[in-house]
């Protein structure tokens, strides 16, 4: 693998384009115009919502929750502390509140009392944080046959984003959309993708970044529709009060543009899936949207042009210029043909490096150990590998594992390039290999926390490997027993199928685990069956997350001594928040449909999707 990290001076797009792709309602067009003459219009507020500005977003009270990870950084914490390690054992659940049905991986928003909760096929709810009743729901009509081009992952809602007294979200039908805070009505509405030509997944929805509403995507392609093409896999970048398109940035380069060669001789038309599915961070000082991206479809290079080519950007961390989209920087994680894909949250931390070397595997010899740097760090992939990147550069500085992983043999520290397992890398139809993560990873789509307090961050990882086979060939019965047993985990849209089993040696599916930002010592492990999910740190000094046989729990943030837990009853998914209303702080997390038990048969969690929220009597 070639080129890990590259600086680009420019990578340039006209507006000319980019405004003829973008539809906007007729209430669009009159709300720009309100925008400018009314002294009161959408997205100013009014006497009784107190608008969410840009300053407010960089740094939000410690009562809200603004965005998916709280903060632009990503970080999962909640600074409040009236809930702490000496009264934890007390929490309550106070309310509760059904959510829609196949609900899952959701993020509710808290601000001025209310929480704005999305959920499956577009819905979004906004509840009073206090006693759970309802305050408006809004509801999105699809059009008919919408799922056969976009998939069932198009019904994750995972996240909303707010501003001024706008919920911005992007739907299932390729629109991103703002409703009025107060009242759940629709406000404006732009077109991204004519989602029957360019088909993109929404499953997690924007953030906001100095004005602009920035989202990402997957591209699906299938067998049955090849619709994930080069153009529908794009950050974008719109207009927060008005919906107009601002830029977008391809994220599988165009002829002409650098990059495009990295394909080799694969037809322009025919390469897809890069996505950008997971939420973006954003350094508003760098004016860096730091955002990551997935694998190919297919996965196996050796259908895909050649094992010897990098298919940027796929699999890679991309630095994105605000104002124009343009990539400053980017550093490509791994080179992948098993779907371990690298969209991941990036947490943005200001930090000494000082990686141990008895801990951590891969270090840059030219560190200068102690050295204060602008990084970004944590689990970026499923493979369960940490990085740790300057932030201004894309330097590689160290990584290291968490879990077993053999795709990866070694890394370069003076370069950062990735040399990948030779013997795990298919070149031929059929092939089978053993590969460690599984394609679920040693972390998927669940999110770990840092907290400022202790310069820990914590994630929820897996032991999981996969027999793995490369075949687009889904129907032909086998004679080779093990062939058709894996062929029943089949994966056409990457030309993979795979059957789950733990890690060799291991017992248990899940773990947590503090990993110090500094030094990259882990400094404490927590083991169990179960596989375990999403995490928030708070100033109580606790660590709060779920499990997915309904456990969930608070963890001390120093030893990850276990100072309180309750079950749920089913599997606890959702990214749980902390928030406060007149000065009493909540806890809230939802269960619903999930990972299951890989690796575990015996957990049958349920997938009942219900929000509980928590507090001190």
């Amino acid at each position: 693998m070639k080129n890990m990290m590259c600086t680009y001076p420019a990578i340039r797009h006209t507006t000319a384009g980019i405004f003829s792709r973008t539809v906007q309602t007729t209430l669009a067009v009159l709300l720009a115009s309100l925008v400018l003459l009314s002294p009161v219009s959408y997205g100013q507020g009014s006497d009784s919502f107190p608008p969410v500005t840009d300053a407010m977003l960089q740094d939000p009270a410690p009562s809200d929750w603004l965005m998916w990870r709280r903060t632009l950084d990503s970080w999962g914490f909640s600074p409040l502390d009236e809930v702490n390690r000496d009264n934890v054992d007390q929490l309550r659940m106070v309310w509760t509140h059904g959510l829609g049905t196949g609900t899952g991986e959701i993020t509710p928003l808290a601000y001025d009392g209310v929480l704005y909760v999305p959920q499956h096929n577009d819905v979004i709810e906004a509840i009073d944080a206090r006693t759970g009743d309802q305050i408006w729901e809004y509801g999105r009509d699809h059009p008919e046959g919408l799922y056969d081009y976009v998939g069932v992952n198009a019904r994750n809602n995972r996240n909303v984003a707010i501003f001024g007294n706008l919920i911005i979200n992007t739907s299932d039908d390729g629109f991103v959309f703002a409703l009025d805070a107060q009242t759940g009505e629709t406000v404006w509405e732009t077109e991204v993708f004519d989602y029957k030509v360019n088909t993109g997944t929404h499953s997690a929805g924007p953030i906001i970044a100095d004005g602009r509403v920035i989202s990402g995507r997957s591209c699906r392609s299938k067998p049955t529709y090849p619709g994930g093409g080069p153009e529908a896999c794009f950050v974008a970048a719109h207009d927060a009060l008005t919906g107009v398109e601002l830029w977008r940035r391809q994220l599988i380069p165009k002829p002409g543009e650098p990059g495009y060669e990295t394909w080799g001789d694969v037809p322009y038309e025919q390469r897809q899936h890069v996505g950008s599915w997971m939420p973006a961070s954003y350094d508003p000082e760098l004016e860096l949207i730091i955002i990551g991206t997935s694998v190919t479809s297919p996965a196996p290079k050796f259908f895909l042009g050649g094992v010897e080519n990098d298919h940027l950007y796929h699999n890679s961390t991309l630095a994105l210029e605000l104002e124009t989209g343009e990539i400053r920087w980017y550093y490509q994680h791994l080179n992948d043909h098993w779907d371990l894909d690298h969209p991941f949250e990036r947490l943005l931390v200001d930090t000494a490096v000082a990686p141990d070397p008895d801990e951590v595997e891969w270090i840059n010899p030219n560190l200068e150990a102690g050295e204060v740097r602008k990084v970004i760090t944590g689990i970026p992939g499923k493979t369960g590998i940490v990085y740790t990147l300057d932030r201004e550069t894309g330097e590689f500085l160290w990584a290291t594992p968490t879990t077993f992983q053999n795709v990866i043999s070694n890394i370069d520290g003076a370069t950062g390039e990735v040399i990948l397992n030779e013997e795990v890398i298919f070149r031929e139809n059929e092939q089978i290999v053993m590969v460690c993560p599984h394609l679920l990873g040693g972390r998927d789509w669940e999110a770990g926390a840092y907290s400022p307090l202790t310069n820990n961050m914590y994630y929820g990882v897996r032991n999981n490997c996969a027999d793995m086979m490369a075949t687009a060939d889904f129907e032909t019965v086998r004679d080779n027993p093990l062939a058709n047993e894996i062929i029943s985990g089949q994966q056409a849209i990457y030309s993979l199928a795979a059957r789950a089993r733990l890690t060799p040696g291991e017992s248990n599916s899940g773990t947590v685990r503090a990993i110090n930002a500094e030094t990259g010592r882990t400094e404490w492990l927590y083991e169990q069956r179960a596989g375990t999910v999403s995490y928030v740190a708070t100033g109580g000094r606790l660590v709060f997350g779920g499990d997915v046989n309904g456990r969930f729990r608070a963890f001390d943030d120093e030893t990850g001594e276990i100072l309180w837990e309750i079950n749920l009853g089913a599997e606890v998914v959702g990214y749980p928040i902390s928030y406060a209303v007149d000065g009493k702080q909540y806890v809230a997390v939802n269960t619903g449909r999930g990972l299951g038990g890989v690796g575990t048969p015996e957990i049958r969690p349920s997938g009942n999707a219900n929000l509980f929220i928590f507090a001190l009597p």
